[in-house]
C-alpha cells in the first residue's frame, strides 16, 4: 500500500506531531547518518503502538522497531514501511526495605533515570549512567561499562510481540551474556523493564557518576557523531587495541574515520554515508584479519536498504 494511504491510516488515530512522512533517518541516529524513513511514528503511548502494530498487520507493512538510535547505523536507501521510535518514558519508584524496585518504560533515556536515581540516593546505576540511548535499547544488547551489565540489575523484562501479544520474561529468560540477550534474535518490542537496586549515599554516587563520564571524555570521541563502540571485545583480546596496532587510527573512506583517540569507534566526521561506514569496517576486519589472524564483529546494528 501507498505511504500516503498508511500515513492517512495512521493519523486518525495518532498525533500529526508524531508521525512523519519520509523523515531522514540522520535525525534519529547518534551517528547523524541514513536514508529516509517512508513513515516514521514517535511512539508515546501503549495505545499509539498498539494502533501502529495493527495497521502493520492489517495492511502487510513492513516494520522496523528502534530506540534512541544511538547503536544503529542506518543504511543510505533508508526503510521501507514504518518504523517505531519507541518513546514510552514512564518512571515508578518503590521503595523497598532493602532495595529499590524501578519500574521502567522502554523509551526512558538512560542519563535521564541516572539523574533520578542519584536525587533518590539509589545506587547501582552509576555504570550506565553514561551509556547514550534508552532503557530498552540497553536490554536488548545488555549494554554495560565500567565493570556493569544491564543483566546485573534487571528483574523482569515486559515486551510485545507482533500479533500484539503480552510476556513478561525473567532474569535468568533473558538470555544475557557479552553485548547480546534473547532479544537480539527475537522479533518483539520490548516495553517495559524492571530493575532492582540497593540505595547509596548521594555523594558517593555522584563521585562515580563523574569519575565515569570523565573517563568516557579523556578516552572516547563523545564530542563526535558515532555509535559508540563499533566492533564487540573479543574472548581473549581487546578489538580497539588490534585496530591500533594494525595502524588505523584516522585511517578514513569518504566521511567515516577510525578515531583518532579511540581506536574502536567509527566517526563520522561531517558528511560520511552509511556505505563509508560499512567500507570502512569491513577494511578494518580485512586488515585486523590479515595482520592479527583474529575475526572481529561489529556491535553496531545495521539496518535499512
Amino acid at each position: 500500500m501507498e505511504k500516503e494511504k498508511i500515513y492517512e491510516i495512521l493519523t486518525k488515530e495518532i498525533d500529526l506531531n508524531y508521525v512523519k512522512k519520509d523523515e531522514e533517518m540522520k535525525k534519529h541516529t547518534s551517528f547523524k547518518i541514513g536514508g529516509k524513513a517512508d513513515i516514521l511514528v514517535n511512539v508515546k503511548s501503549k495505545a499509539d503502538l498498539i494502533y501502529a502494530l495493527k495497521v502493520a498487520n492489517k495492511y502487510d507493512v513492513p516494520l522496523t522497531i528502534i530506540g534512541n538510535g544511538t547503536n544503529l547505523l542506518v543504511k543510505d536507501n533508508g526503510i521501507r514501511g514504518i518504523v517505531l521510535k519507541i518513546d514510552l518514558d514512564n518512571i515508578q519508584i518503590e521503595k523497598q526495605e532493602n532495595s529499590a524496585i524501578i519500574k521502567l518504560e522502554a523509551g526512558v533515556k538512560n542519563g535521564v533515570l541516572a539523574q533520578k536515581l542519584l536525587k533518590e540516593e539509589i545506587a547501582g546505576f552509576e555504570f550506565a549512567s553514561g551509556i547514550p540511548g534508552t532503557i530498552g535499547g540497553a536490554v536488548y544488547m545488555n549494554a554495560g561499562a565500567y565493570g556493569g551489565e544491564m543483566k546485573d540489575i534487571v528483574k523482569d523484562v515486559t515486551y510485545m510481540a507482533k500479533d500484539l501479544s503480552i510476556h513478561t520474561i525473567t532474569n535468568k529468560e533473558c538470555e544475557f551474556d557479552y553485548r547480546h540477550s534473547i532479544f537480539s534474535n527475537k522479533d518483539v518490542i520490548i516495553t517495559d523493564v524492571t530493575i532492582e537496586l540497593p540505595y547509596g549515599k548521594a555523594e558517593e554516587i555522584k563521585q562515580k557518576m563523574d569519575e565515569n563520564m570523565q573517563s568516557r571524555k579523556e578516552k572516547q570521541p563523545i564530542q563526535m557523531p558515532s555509535a559508540g563502540s563499533t566492533f564487540k571485545r573479543g574472548a581473549d583480546f581487546i578489538t580497539a587495541k588490534l585496530i591500533d596496532e594494525c595502524g588505523l587510527k584516522g585511517y578514513k573512506v569518504g566521511g567515516a574515520e577510525v578515531s583518532t583517540m579511540h581506536a574502536g569507534f567509527v566517526v563520522n566526521t561531517g558528511e560520511a554515508t552509511a556505505q563509508d561506514v560499512i567500507n570502512l569496517t569491513e577494511h578494518i576486519k580485512k586488515e585486523v584479519l590479515e595482520k592479527c589472524s583474529k575475526e572481529i564483529e561489529l556491535e553496531i546494528k545495521i539496518i535499512g536498504e
